[in-house]
Formats: structure tokens, sequence, C-alpha cells
């Protein structure tokens, strides 16, 4: 027997002041709650002004009343929205009425949880809602409504389908064992399992564009004392973040800022100056400094171009970085010793710049694209995340090793195995295979109220 859910209830607006506020309450207990605060059930789908009433009868708020019947609403559950003034009291007090009427307090993403459970959304649309809300640039928002409309949904479907119907031709080779070996020998099965490969790549490439799109890149500028790390955060973010003093030791503390590169998310942290002899207080920035280069996802290690000694002494210190992050050194003060501005191929790669005149830095910015492979975002661009491409990857795997099994002539139910193992890892990607572990993992990252 079906449990019957229990009615929940949240503020959906962030917290603080506003113009307006809305309590958003889902489940059978709707009529309930509407009856209690207004009075009667309003009619479905129109907006009505009420006063909000507490149990004593007395006016809470006045405001509008929109009421949503199953399954036509965001959860696919009866949904009533309370909309009243903005004050963080006001929906305090209607929040608490809501609940004095039966309803519980949602947990964090537990109304779209409710939509994915429901049907009315698939796992990575309801993902893209949640990198719509927290979307940081326009082209990140276009790509999350593109996933959250089904874009990515569907690619990945046709993408099952297909690896679908290549186990089903290896099948029905098992179902007549005296023809396997000529049916699995078949070329045109070799050709769809190509082409098959293909479509994941071009999958594989999208995703990537819109993960680095959602997630960003991290980088932390790194380098001796007076190398220029502070001006060149400062002209990366166009304003004066950093203080810049010809003082070594000036940065203490991580700085952090976040600008954009063509859509793509920067998150720059500048560091203390790493040298020995440091105070107890220099000391202590030069260990966070450590930490986040360890986690960085590249560092920008900036050397003065005038500084002979530093020059000099670059290979050693970029050997005594802390993990295995992947470097580019920044030449800087070019303007100090007339060097034209320039990229240089190697390990590291080397770019050449002057943060104080601005001349390198568009070569900084391409450079730093190349770097993560990423594209101006075209109209084909989806919201995507890591496991997302974990489980591309995994996929891809799986119809690759069926490939090598069939090209060594192996028994049709290992490829048969592969290509299943293949559409399970797809099916993670919509919710069509998933845990209750992996949906309370992602739901808790959503705000209470969606």
């Amino acid at each position: 027997m079906t449990a019957v859910p229990e009615t929940i209830a949240a503020i959906s607006t962030p917290p603080g002041r506003g113009g307006i506020g809305i309590v958003r309450v889902s489940g059978p207990g709707c009529a309930g709650v509407a009856l209690g605060v207004l009075g009667r059930a309003p009619l479905p789908r129109r907006a009505h002004l009420h006063a909000f009433r507490d149990v004593q009868g007395g006016t809470i708020d006045y405001g509008l009343a929109l009421y949503f019947p199953a399954p036509h609403s965001y959860t696919g559950e009866d949904v009533l929205e309370l909309h009243g003034h903005g004050g963080p009291v006001v929906m305090d007090l209607l929040l608490a009425r809501v609940l004095e009427l039966g309803a519980r307090t949602a947990t964090p993403g537990e109304f779209t949880q409710r939509a994915f459970l429901n049907d009315k959304l698939d796992l990575a649309q309801a993902e893209a809602i949640a990198d719509l809300i927290d979307s940081g640039s326009a082209q990140a928002a276009r790509a999350a409504v593109r996933s959250l409309d089904g874009a990515f949904s569907s690619q990945v479907r046709e993408l099952a389908e297909a690896v679908l119907n290549l186990r089903l031709w290896v099948e029905a080779a098992i179902d007549f064992p005296e023809e396997e070996i000529d049916f699995l020998a078949d070329r045109g099965l070799a050709e769809r399992m190509s082409d098959l490969r293909a479509r994941f790549t071009e999958l594989d490439t999208t995703a990537r564009q819109g993960a680095l799109l959602r997630d960003g890149l991290t980088l932390v500028i790194a380098g001796r004392p007076n190398a220029g790390k502070s001006s060149l955060l400062n002209r990366l973010a166009g304003y004066d973040a950093a203080i810049v003093t010809a003082a070594p030791g000036t940065t203490r503390d991580v700085l952090r800022e976040r600008i954009e590169i063509d859509g793509l998310p920067v998150h720059v942290l500048d560091t203390a100056g790493l040298r020995s002899g440091a105070d107890e207080v220099e000391q202590e920035g030069i260990r966070r400094a450590e930490r986040e280069i360890a986690r960085a996802d590249r560092v920008l290690f900036v050397v003065d171009a005038a500084d002979t000694e530093a020059v000099a002494g670059l290979a050693s210190d970029l050997a005594a970085l802390p993990g295995s992050t992947p470097a580019t050194v920044v030449v800087n003060k070019i303007d100090r010793i007339a060097a034209p501005a320039r990229v240089e191929a190697g390990d590291p790669p080397r770019v050449h710049l002057s943060a104080a005149t601005g001349a390198g830095l568009e070569l900084l910015r391409t450079h730093l694209k190349q770097c993560v492979s990423y594209a101006t975002p075209g109209e084909g661009t989806l919201s995507a995340r890591r496991r997302h491409l974990d489980a591309l990857r995994r996929a891809r795997s799986h119809v690759e090793a069926a490939e090598r099994l069939l090209s060594e002539r192996r028994g049709g139910e290992l490829v048969a195995q592969e290509l299943s193992d293949s559409q399970q890892a797809l099916g993670e990607i919509t919710g069509e295979v998933s845990s209750d572990e992996l949906l309370g993992r992602i739901f808790a990252s959503f705000c209470i109220g969606k």
C-alpha cells in the first residue's frame, strides 16, 4: 500500500527584506491549509486577494493566494502559494500558521524532489533548476534553461536508445548460437559501434563545456613577494580589489575575486608571497596559500621579469609548489625590460605581460581558455555537472570494451553485458537508474523552498 505523502511547506523567497515573500505548500493537506489561512479554498490557477488569518482569526498579512490542484502543478501534487509582503517576521508568522495546520517544514530541494518522483521532470532537468538559480553568467543561465527544457536529457536518451539497439542486435546473435560468429562479424555492426563512439565524443564535448560554465575555473596567483600578484588580480578584476604597495608581504591572507572570460566563470585567488624567513602572521598566510594551490585547477606563478634572482630560481620555486596542480608561469613587468607580450609553449607554458599597463592580458585570457578547452558558448551549449561527465565516461568505456571484445571475436554474452552496463550508466544521468543516496546528495544542495 502506497503511503500518503506528507504536506510540506517552506518560504520560497530569499531570506531578508523584500517587496514580496512567498510561502509554498505542497501535498494533500493544501485544502486544509487554505481553509485555515484563507477561510476557503481558492479557485484553481487564479490569483485571489485574501487576508491571511492566524488561529484566533486575526490578520497576519494581506496578499495573493494561488492554488494549483494535482497533477497540474510544479510538484505534481496539490500546491498552494501564499504571496505576502516580504518581511522576515511576516513570512515567519505565515509559515508558522501553515505548520500549525498540519504541514511540516520542507527539506532542501524537497519540492523539486517530489516533482522528479512524480515524473514532472527527470533528474538532469531537476539539477538544471538548481544550476539556473546558481548561474554566474548569462551564458550559464541560457545553458541551464536549455537543459531544463530537456535538450540534454533528450540527447542522453537518444544515445541510450542507440546502445539498446546494438544490444538487441547482439542478443539476437546469442539466440542463434550456430550463427553467432558470422552475425557478430557483420561489418554493419562494427560501423554502428564506431558511429556510437563518435556520438559519445560529441556529447562529452558539449557536456564538458556545460560543466565549465557551471563550475568555472579556480586560479591561484602565487609567486615571490613583490612579483606583481596583487596587481595582476586587480587587472583581471578590473578594479583595485587588493592593496598594492612596494613593501614585500603586503598580502597576508587569501583574497578572492570572481571574473568572467567570455562567459567562463573564473575564481581568482591572490595569495601571500612565498618566501622563507617571514614573520608568524605571514607564515600563516603562506600556509593558506599552499593549501589553496594544492586544490586549485591551475596556478598562475608570477615572476618579476626584471628580478634576475627570481628568474634564476624559477625552476626550484616551481618544484617546491605543493600538490600536482598544473601551472602557468606569468612573466610580469615586461614594461621594465622592453620585452614583447607573448606566449611561450613548454612545460609549464609562459605568458609574458605587464599587470601595470595591461599589455599581454588578452594573451593570458586566451591561454586560460585553451588550458580547459573552453569555447565561447553557442546555441547548443547545455548545463552539465561533474557526475554527468563521470557517467558519460563510464558509458563510453563500456561501449569501447564491447567494441574491443567484438574485434577479438569473443562471445556475444560479454559484448551484450558491456552494452547493458553502458545503458545503466546513461540512465544515472536522467534518473532512470538512481539510488536513494544519490538523490539525497543531489537534492540536499538545493535551497529550501525549491
